[in-house]
């Protein structure tokens, strides 16, 4: 199945739309829960004292969020792709 001017269109666009998101993020707050998660998969060493201190305690508590920022050069890179395959759309011929 070859790719057609429209998919490459949409593709573009859409790659246009994630730069123009990443350009106006700087920074991304996790949840405490989906932090807990991180923690446990890469086996991070808070994830063993919370766990000790909930055991003393008896009640449990919760990791503070985790900030995660965004290099600039990702936002300029999905603006320039999807430029790219957005120009590259138009410039096909029209198929049929």
């Amino acid at each position: 199945m070859d790719i057609t001017r429209n998919q490459y269109f949409l593709a573009g666009l859409v790659l246009l739309l994630l730069g123009f998101e990443f350009r106006s993020v700087e920074s991304v707050q996790l949840t405490p829960a989906f932090t807990g998660f991180l923690a446990e998969r890469t086996g991070h060493p808070a994830v063993a004292a919370n766990d000790t201190i909930d055991s003393l305690v008896g009640a449990k508590t919760s990791l503070p969020p985790k900030t995660v920022l965004i290099p600039e050069w990702i936002g300029w890179f999905f603006l320039s792709a999807g430029a790219v395959l957005t120009l590259h759309s138009l410039a096909m011929p029209r198929s049929g």
